[in-house]
């Protein structure tokens, strides 16, 4: 009880800790990132194999906590005091410590990228159950945006529980109304599978997945319905800078297709943080 007054009674007390806690949980998104679409791989090709009447293998166990985290060059197992999050990296100069093979920066980038938002949303709602919230919608963004990087995938072992879980926080009302919630819900998704039915009549090629229909979705889930409109803005404004800009400097082929989660989650983002004043534009009587 002691800790919890303290961290009530000192903003800067909980900022910090808010810091630690994100960097312990960006190296948790790092094996998240590189761990669940391999999951999903293997699970896939055990369905298939089943349809096609075949006999499944067994396989090594992988999931989440198991096996251990090793190089992927020497396999060397990381100890515990060479994954502490960013100090050990630097401590290693960013290369491995028995084939001193480099680490690739996406690692502690993760891992400083998370503590620093959750400083963030330490900082802009203070100590309480919107605090946590706010942390658990980041985190799940934070995944989704580098799956979806890596893979093109936006999960449905992320994605769904973020929409219940953000229902289950506007229950009391900790965000948006319930109302707003659930219209924010259905409205998110609806409009992005209109988007991608009408692209789809109008060429003939499938212009986003349905794990963007999900994304939306759950943003609207925590956020309500009225922000969408600024989510929806913010992400396609996003996208298309970034998309004309690579394929300016050559750096992206106009047929190949760029994933759209992480502009979704940039603009979720936004609306978090900002949500207020953007309501003030479009609603200014709310």
């Amino acid at each position: 009880m002691e800790v919890i007054s303290a961290l009530k009674a000192s903003p800067a007390l909980f900022c910090g800790t808010a810091l630690i806690l994100g960097l312990l949980v960006g190296s948790f998104l790092n094996v998240v990132i590189y761990r669940l679409p391999k999951m999903m791989e293997r699970e896939w090709r055990a369905q298939c194999a089943e349809l096609r009447g075949e006999s499944v293998p067994e396989a090594p166990k992988f999931n989440i906590v198991s096996p251990r985290s090793k190089c992927p060059c020497c396999g060397h197992h990381i100890a515990a005091l060479q994954n502490i999050p960013l100090v050990s990296w630097i401590i290693l100069g960013g290369r491995c410590s028995s084939c001193k093979t480099r680490i690739p920066f996406r690692y502690p980038f993760v891992e400083t990228l998370t503590g620093a938002l959750t400083a963030c949303i330490a900082w802009r709602f203070g100590f309480g159950a919107t605090a946590f919230g706010a942390c658990l919608f980041v985190w799940s963004l934070i995944a989704l945006t580098f799956i979806d990087l890596d893979t093109q995938l936006l999960p449905d072992n992320i994605t769904l529980p973020l929409l219940w879980v953000g229902l289950a926080f506007n229950l009391f009302a900790t965000f948006t109304d319930l109302e707003s919630a659930v219209v924010g819900a259905m409205a998110g998704y609806l409009i992005l599978w209109a988007v991608y039915w009408l692209f789809r009549l109008a060429t003939g090629k499938e212009g986003m997945g349905f794990g963007d229909f999900k994304l939306l979705s759950a943003i609207g889930a925590w956020l309500g319905w009225k922000l969408l409109p600024s989510v929806i803005l913010l992400s396609a404004g996003a996208g298309a800078l970034v998309g004309i800009s690579l394929v300016v400097l050559g750096r992206h082929g106009r047929d190949k297709p760029i994933p759209f989660g992480p502009y979704l989650a940039l603009g979720g983002l936004m609306a978090l943080l900002w949500g207020e004043r953007l309501l003030r534009i479009y609603f200014p009587g709310s």
